[in-house]
């Protein structure tokens, strides 16, 4: 999509002053700044760039965080547009770092060549390559972040290649080739899906690769790695590549090697194909560098705590993020929807289908990991009973948004905090997409007695074109479709029912599938580890389903649940609960207080600090403590237990 360019008069004037005024001050590249000066990008076309583009990046800085990059770019003389990617596949949103670039150069046959940021696309920079160049070097910083969410530490590194490239406008990202390279810090090794060409100490060449396929494929780093076969005699190699905090982290048993194996087997099974020739878990285990979740077609970007291995036994919750990053490469990069797939990574995409390509993500997500044994069948019970019960009871906001509505979240709200998360929403298309599906398979299990399920429809869209990498995307009739051709139903209207109304009944799924939600005074196993674990992990006290907060380990309240008992009384999202009925603050003192005033009639007494002042809050209260669980129904299928059994 072309960028708009200014037309008035008055545009074109202040554009011919802006030249003139380049003119008088660098008289020797006047005829340069005149050509830069009008601000329009190429739209993208499927014709290859001629010539293959050098980038070399030197991520050996591990202390300053500095990624130095340079590219030799082939080029003709006129006018030439480099772009930052800015749209960036996994994040939904435009989300590129433009601000993080710093340091710019330009440069050809030893001079130096003028560019101009685009006006109205910060992410654009023009230039006029002069007569007789045939490369233009370009050279530039990347400034990883200094304030926690850290890319790079003094043991290990992520690097996304979108962060540190420019890339020539007018093409589609897959007619434009790069030869990559890298200096990482000395000793390091690295996981990626990119194949080495060569290696000379610590600078790794890889094969040429077009620009698509090189964003899609990030790297891993770190002075403490380990890489870990998970398909061992398989047709395609798939590999857990570990980087971590120090030795011992690295190390896994025999049980959870097995778990691991079994992920891959049963995902395979599941959909009946894969979609890459090698695929690489990339897994860092750190409370350092910041916590990742990203797909990628042939890899994935994967974070979690130091001790992931080491404390395995109290870790269950987030276990699931290595199996949902794995389904996308079934759904979200080999089947994309029609609206998010585009020609290169600046122009726009849509998010309507997210409900599809997060939403069943997660729910498999949840599956395979119970199916393969990364969780036991309690876990996974209590785990879906938390995201069952925030539909139930935490997301009042679907009296004014659908679900649909959400999928505009991550470029409206760009996943920042949110005041009123219960009301305001934020990207529900996951976890209530998540509950829309297991709808979905209860029905058709229903609808079939038992002979067909989810599985069949994973097997028909997902697995088509066994082998092929190549992006097939679809639309929302295609969806209905694949479901009709597992058991004939109106699925347009079940879906539409769901995704397009108020208020839809996310929760009727459990239901479907033979169990129900109850809430008794104490909380699962499971929950008790997501509650527990140590900042700066994003777990919270979580009282969401009785007097409506969550809040930290020091009492700052996080989310209030619109018009819940909290809410009602006046307590404000960003307040701090100093003390409860007179006594300091801790979690254990207010789950007293709420246990306590369970059938009587006095309030509970809180005291807040916000902005500068205490106040006292009166919260009436009474139904004791409350915390999700499920519960079977008598004389219905079991349909739930079969859905997370291991298939054969």
């Amino acid at each position: 999509m072309a960028v708009p360019t200014p037309t008035s008069a008055g545009a074109r004037h202040t554009l011919a002053t802006l030249a003139a005024a380049v003119l008088l001050a660098f008289a020797a590249t006047a005829v340069q700044a005149q050509a830069i000066g009008a601000d329009q990008v190429p739209a993208p076309q499927d014709t290859p760039y001629p010539g293959t583009i050098s980038l070399h990046v030197d991520a050996s800085d591990t202390l300053q965080g500095i990624f130095r990059v340079h590219e030799t770019i082939p080029v003709t003389a006129g006018p030439l547009t480099l772009l930052y990617p800015q749209w960036i596949p996994g994040d939904h949103s435009p989300s590129g770092p433009i601000a993080m670039l710093a340091g710019l150069k330009l440069s050809a046959n030893g001079q130096p060549v003028m560019w101009k940021r685009d006006k109205y696309n910060v992410f654009a920079f023009h230039l006029d390559v002069p007569a007789g160049v045939s490369s233009l070097e370009v050279a530039f910083d990347y400034m990883s972040p200094r304030d926690g969410g850290f890319e790079i530490t003094d043991r290990m590194m992520d690097m996304e290649w979108s962060k540190v490239s420019l890339y020539p406008a007018g093409h589609f990202s897959r007619a434009i080739t790069f030869a990559p390279s890298m200096t990482l810090a000395q000793g390091w090794q690295f996981g990626t899906a990119l194949e080495t060409a060569s290696q000379s100490g610590d600078t790794t060449t890889f094969k040429p690769v077009t620009f698509n396929n090189l964003v899609d494929s990030p790297v891993y780093a770190g002075r403490y790695f380990k890489r870990v076969d998970l398909n061992p005699g398989g047709s395609a190699p798939v590999h857990l590549d570990i980087v971590a905090d120090a030795p011992k982290y690295l190390e896994m048993s025999a049980e959870q090697l097995k778990v691991h194996r079994a992920l891959v087997t049963q995902a395979v099974s599941v959909f009946g194909s894969h979609h890459y020739d090698h695929y690489d878990f990339l897994f860092s285990l750190s409370d350092e560098l910041g916590g990742n979740g990203t797909e990628h077609h042939q890899s994935s970007e994967d974070g979690m705590g130091a001790d992931y291995f080491t404390a395995w036994d109290s870790n269950a919750p987030e276990r699931d993020l290595l199996a949902h990053e794995y389904v996308h490469s079934w759904n979200g990069k080999f089947r994309r929807p029609a609206d998010l797939w585009t020609p290169n990574f600046n122009v726009p995409m849509g998010d309507s289908l997210l409900w599809v390509y997060e939403g069943q993500t997660q729910y498999w997500g949840y599956v395979l990991t119970a199916r393969s044994g990364m969780w036991t069948v309690q876990q996974f019970r209590d785990g879906l009973a938390m995201v069952a019960a925030n539909y139930e009871r935490n997301r009042p906001g679907f009296q004014w948004r659908t679900l649909e509505d959400t999928t505009n979240d991550a470029t409206a709200a760009h996943r920042s905090s949110l005041p009123y998360r219960s009301w305001q929403m934020s990207e529900d298309y996951y976890s209530g997409g998540q509950m829309m599906w297991l709808a979905v398979d209860g029905k058709i299990r229903e609808l079939t007695q038992g002979h067909k399920s989810l599985d069949d429809f994973a097997h028909a869209f997902f697995g088509v074109d066994n082998g092929s990498y190549v992006t097939k995307t679809y639309t929302f009739d295609d969806v209905v479709a694949t479901l009709n051709g597992v058991v004939k139903n109106d699925w347009a209207s079940f879906l539409h029912a769901r995704v397009d109304a108020l208020n839809p009944p996310l929760e009727e799924g459990l239901a479907a599938t033979g169990w129900k939600l109850v809430y008794t005074d104490q909380p699962s196993a499971y929950e008790k580890q997501y509650n527990s674990r140590p900042e700066p992990s994003r777990h919270l006290y979580n009282f969401a389903w009785s007097i409506g907060l969550t809040m930290n380990d020091h009492g700052q309240v996080n989310d209030v649940r619109w018009g819940g008992p909290a809410f009602k009384a006046g307590v404000s999202t960003g307040a701090s609960l100093e003390a409860v009925n007179g006594q300091t603050y801790s979690k254990e003192v207010l789950k007293e207080a709420i246990a306590a005033a369970k059938g009587s009639k006095t309030p509970i007494q809180l005291l807040m600090k916000y902005q500068g002042g205490y106040r006292t809050i009166s919260l009436d209260y009474h139904d004791g403590l409350q915390y999700p669980h499920l519960e079977r129904i008598k004389g219905t299928p079991d349909y739930l237990s079969q859905i997370i059994a291991a298939r054969k």
